[in-house]
């Protein structure tokens, strides 16, 4: 049976201050350090073998999945770094404090904005120094390619094709597989494993740092288990399908 894992990034700054962050790239805290070793220490002790690992192009994952894989003792392996797995894009709300933003839009619009399976924030300007043409990591892509703003349901529509192309093919081959990614990007692949509607979907919520378990059927397409490995720390899982 092979194995899919799925990390959310240890704590960030600006988790901790507690900002919409989206693509803007911020470094772990002292805690996203110790909760990225504590996963990796949590996998040393499962059956837990990949052979390759995906992550995004944001310093946070990449740092989560770097420290994962030493305390696993497999920093040897092949990662994949791609900007489909980047977390949504929150447009006009980058870098605003979640609280102070409730204050200036009211509570019920910005539930909307970050609960809504389908409604967006307000988008950025192109001009915009948040906007992700001005960041040389994204140099090599189409303008067009590029979210100004994004709500859960484009976030999906951006990670699914990375998922079918270079993910689901390992997992059917009987591969396990490591994704190291962000709270909405990791949502749009539970989404498709667990086969969610929209309004399921928007009711779960992956935390920082602790590692989802989910085992595949025997033709590495549905999911037949899934458990968080911190138990202390573990959310509601979906039903299995």
């Amino acid at each position: 049976m092979a194995k899919l894992v799925l990390i959310r990034h240890g704590q960030s700054e600006w988790n901790l201050q507690n900002r919409f962050t989206g693509w803007i790239d911020v470094d772990l805290t002292e805690k996203g350090v110790a909760q990225a070793r504590k996963a990796g220490q949590l996998l040393s002790e499962t059956d837990f073998a990949p052979k390759r690992a995906f992550t995004s192009v944001l310093t946070r994952a990449i740092r989560t999945l770097w420290l994962t894989l030493e305390e696993m003792n497999r920093v040897w392996i092949p990662v994949e770094k791609h900007w489909r797995l980047n977390e949504r894009h929150y447009g006009g709300l980058t870098g605003l404090n979640k609280d102070e933003t409730r204050e200036r839009h009211g509570d019920a619009q910005v539930q909307i904005w970050r609960r809504s399976f389908d409604t967006p924030p307000p988008a950025l300007d192109i001009e915009d120094d948040r906007h992700p043409t001005h960041d040389p990591r994204y140099r090599e892509l189409d303008a067009s390619q590029l979210p100004a703003t994004e709500s859960l349901k484009i976030t999906l529509e951006r990670v699914q094709p990375y998922w079918d192309e270079a993910i689901a093919p390992l997992l059917r081959a009987g591969e396990d597989v490591l994704v190291v990614a962000h709270g909405n990007s990791l949502r749009a692949i539970v989404k498709l494993l667990f086969d969610l509607s929209e309004e399921e979907i928007v009711q779960v919520e992956i935390p920082t740092g602790n590692p989802l378990e989910i085992g595949m059927d025997g033709a590495g397409k549905l999911p037949v288990t899934a458990r968080y490995l911190d138990t202390e720390r573990a959310n509601p899982l979906p039903d299995i399908p």
